[in-house]
C-alpha cells in the first residue's frame, strides 16, 4: 500500500514545477553574480527579479530582502545582528517559551553574552498575552521575537497587535514566519514588523535557502564575513538555483493559497470526524480559532507517542510527535510543556499532523481510520 507524508511542517517536497525552475541554474545559468561579464550579468538579473517578487509577497522593498541559506540563519541573522548592533541602547530581549529552537539557542546564545532575555508564557491554546508582553517592557528593551503560527500546535500570536504596540514604544520586532509565509496574508508594512524568517523547503521549495525581511531602517551586524554579497549583510556567493527555486515555490504557494486553505480545514475536520465517529478519546492542542490550517496536533489519552508513530510507520504513515527522542528516552516538547506544565500526559501522548502537497481526501481519511485501530490496539 501506498505510503502517506502528513509531516509536512517538517519539510515538503519539491514542487516539480520549481525543479524545472532550478534546473537552467545548475548548466546553462551557472555565472556567479557578482561577476561583470554576461554569465555573471544574467544570474544577476534572475536574483534581482526573484529578490523583487519576494519583496511583494509580504509588502516589502527588494532592497530590504536578505538571502540566507534557510529559516534559522535568517533568525539567528536578526536576533544577533540587530542585538549586538544595539546593545547601547539596551540589552533585554522579549521573546516567548514556545519559539523555534533556531530562536531559543539563539537566545540561550545572547544570555550567555550578557544580554538578558524575558520569556513571555502562554495560554493553554499556545497564546500569549498582550497584558504580559507590555509589562515586560523595560526602558532598555530593544527587541522582541515573537513568532507568527507556531509549527507544532498551529496557533497564530495577534502579530499585528504586538506590532503596533512595540513600533509605538520604538522596540523592534521580529517574527519567526517560516510556517506561516505561503498559507497566511503577511504585510510588514500593517503589521510593523521590521524583521522576518522565511525558509523555502516549508513552501514546496529546496532546502537550504530562504530569506530574512530587514526594516532598512534598522541597522544590523552581518555574522558571516567575507565579499559584498547582500549589500554587506550576508557574504557568501548567492545560491542562484535555490533562490530561483524559492521564487517559483512562492508564486505557486500565493497563486493556490486560498484553494490549498479551504483543503486542509477539510482535511483537519474529516479527520476529528472520524476520531469522533468511533468515539476516540482524544484532546486537539492549539487555539480553535487561530491557527493555521495545515497544522493538527492531536492527543490520544493512555498513548504513548513512541508507540504509536512507531505504528503508523509500520503502516507506512509518516506524522512526527510533539516530543523529540533524545538518548533513548522520550523528552516532552518545549512547546506543550510551556501550554501544559501539568498535564505531562497530555504532552507524552500528542502526535501532530500537518498537510501538503500531494495529500489527498482518500489519505486523510484513511490516516485518521489508522489511528484508531492503532489507539485502540494499544489501549487493549
Amino acid at each position: 500500500m501506498k505510503s502517506i507524508y502528513v509531516d509536512h511542517a517538517a519539510t515538503s517536497p519539491t514542487h516539480p514545477a520549481v525543479v524545472d525552475a532550478m534546473l537552467p541554474y545548475f548548466y546553462e545559468n551557472f555565472g556567479n553574480p557578482s561577476s561583470i561579464h554576461q554569465y555573471g550579468r544574467k544570474t544577476r538579473q534572475a536574483l534581482d527579479e526573484a529578490r523583487s517578487f519576494l519583496a511583494k509577497t509580504i509588502n516589502a522593498n527588494e532592497k530590504e530582502i536578505i538571502f540566507t541559506s534557510g529559516g534559522t540563519e535568517a533568525d539567528n541573522l536578526a536576533i544577533i545582528g540587530y542585538a549586538t548592533a544595539n546593545m547601547k541602547k539596551g540589552k533585554h530581549i522579549i521573546s516567548t517559551s514556545i519559539e523555534h529552537h533556531a530562536l531559543l539557542h539563539t537566545c540561550q546564545y545572547l544570555e550567555k553574552k550578557g544580554f538578558e532575555i524575558t520569556y513571555l508564557n502562554v495560554t493553554e491554546n499556545g497564546m500569549i498575552s498582550l497584558d504580559e508582553l507590555k509589562n515586560s517592557v523595560r526602558e532598555d528593551t530593544i527587541l522582541a521575537s515573537i513568532m507568527f503560527g507556531n509549527n507544532e500546535v498551529g496557533t497564530i500570536q495577534p502579530v499585528k497587535g504586538i506590532g503596533e504596540f512595540l513600533h509605538g514604544k520604538g522596540i523592534a520586532f521580529h517574527t519567526d514566519a517560516v510556517q506561516a509565509y505561503g498559507i497566511e496574508i503577511i504585510d510588514v508594512q500593517e503589521m510593523h514588523i521590521d524583521f522576518l524568517s522565511v525558509s523555502a523547503h516549508k513552501v514546496n521549495g529546496p532546502k537550504g535557502v530562504g530569506f530574512l525581511f530587514a526594516n532598512s531602517e534598522k541597522k544590523i551586524y552581518p555574522s558571516v564575513f567575507g565579499g559584498d554579497q547582500e549589500r554587506k549583510r550576508r557574504a557568501g556567493t548567492e545560491n542562484v538555483a535555490g533562490i530561483i527555486g524559492m521564487k517559483e515555490a512562492a508564486k505557486i504557494a500565493f497563486r493556490e493559497r486560498e484553494a490549498k486553505r479551504e483543503q486542509y480545514l477539510t482535511f483537519r475536520t474529516r479527520m476529528l470526524a472520524i476520531f469522533d465517529e468511533f468515539d476516540l478519546e482524544y484532546t486537539l492542542n492549539g487555539d480553535k480559532v487561530s491557527f493555521l490550517p495545515h497544522i493538527l496536533n492531536v492527543s490520544f489519552h493512555g498513548v504513548g507517542v513512541e508507540s504509536l508513530l512507531v505504528n503508523l510507520d509500520l503502516a507506512g504513515i509518516a506524522a512526527s510527535s510533539g516530543s523529540a527522542c533524545t538518548a533513548g528516552s522520550l523528552e516532552p516538547s518545549h512547546v506543550l510543556a510551556a501550554m501544559f506544565p501539568n498535564d505531562q500526559e497530555r504532552t507524552m501522548s500528542a502526535v501532530r499532523f500537518s498537510f501538503g502537497l500531494g495529500n489527498t481526501f482518500a489519505e486523510i481519511e484513511r490516516v485518521a481510520h489508522e489511528i484508531v485501530k492503532i489507539v485502540r490496539r494499544i489501549k487493549q
